[in-house]
């Protein structure tokens, strides 16, 4: 009977080995990035304006004295209060809320396209629209800036949450570090990116991210107010009636060492 005990145990080590073996596989990222070619990524990345952007446009020139700029740029007046007076300080540059038309009230030059657009297309716009205001011997730099660019990322990631993009480019292996990488239960090839166009459609795209197909995809950089989940594995799934704090696979292992002990102390 001991004879038939170190087969039973031998075949089961080999099952928990292969099962470990199987599950490291599902973990790296981009595992066959030395297949496929890197050609089709190549560009520099540049955000389109969407409607409910929130921007900020600065006109600035070589004038000395500011006056050639201040009719392009409009201020946020902060009312100052004290006991005995009320003031005002210059305060901070108006933002810009894009239209559903994707369209902005610029000063002077009144209401501009910028919806699809990139923010140096609109800054070589406004520069000739306001060209007919400006001296010819001076010279104008305008400056758009996107002020609500953010990306949430929910589901199994260490520190789910809404992540603002001060640069304005962000990979969506950047907005997952960001939030702490995937948990272990994070299933890394079915990572859901859900996407707003400029008419409001939703749509949504599956992620695999243990194929390194995903650095020429279209999905690579995020773009505003993309929301990325990351679902749960199967282990998450059967472990929630268990709780959070053992695994299956521990607890599989746990009993079937546990029983062969156990039928090897009797039979010996």
């Amino acid at each position: 009977m001991k004879k038939r005990i170190f087969p039973l145990l031998a075949i089961a080590t080999m099952a928990l080995l292969a099962t470990g073996c199987k599950s490291y596989k599902q973990v790296p990222y981009f595992q066959n990035i030395e297949e496929i070619s890197l050609e089709a990524s190549k560009g520099l990345y540049d955000v389109r304006i969407k409607p409910k952007d929130m921007l900020t446009i600065t006109v600035n020139s070589d004038d000395p004295t500011g006056q050639t700029e201040m009719p392009f740029n409009l201020l946020v007046r902060n009312t100052l209060m004290s006991n005995s007076s009320i003031g005002t300080s210059s305060g901070s540059l108006q933002t810009y809320l894009v239209e559903n038309d994707g369209s902005i009230n610029f000063p002077v030059i009144g209401r501009i396209e910028v919806g699809g657009k990139t923010k140096s297309e609109v800054e070589n716009y406004i520069t000739e629209r306001i060209r007919p205001y400006i001296k010819p011997d001076n010279h104008v730099v305008v400056t758009v800036r996107m002020a609500n660019f953010r990306v949430t990322v929910t589901g199994e990631v260490n520190r789910p949450g809404v992540i603002s993009v001060a640069s304005e480019k962000m990979s969506i292996l950047e907005a997952i570090a960001q939030a702490g990488d995937l948990s272990i239960y994070g299933k890394r090839q079915n990572v859901i990116l859900l996407r707003e166009d400029a008419t409001g459609q939703k749509n949504y795209v599956k992620i695999d991210l243990t194929d390194a197909n995903i650095i020429n995809s279209p999905y690579y950089y995020v773009q505003q107010n993309d929301i990325i989940y990351v679902t749960p594995n199967a282990t998450k799934a059967k472990n929630s009636d268990i709780g959070q704090s053992t695994t299956l696979w521990f607890s599989a292992t746990s009993i079937l060492i546990s029983l062969t002990s156990l039928l090897y102390n009797i039979l010996k």
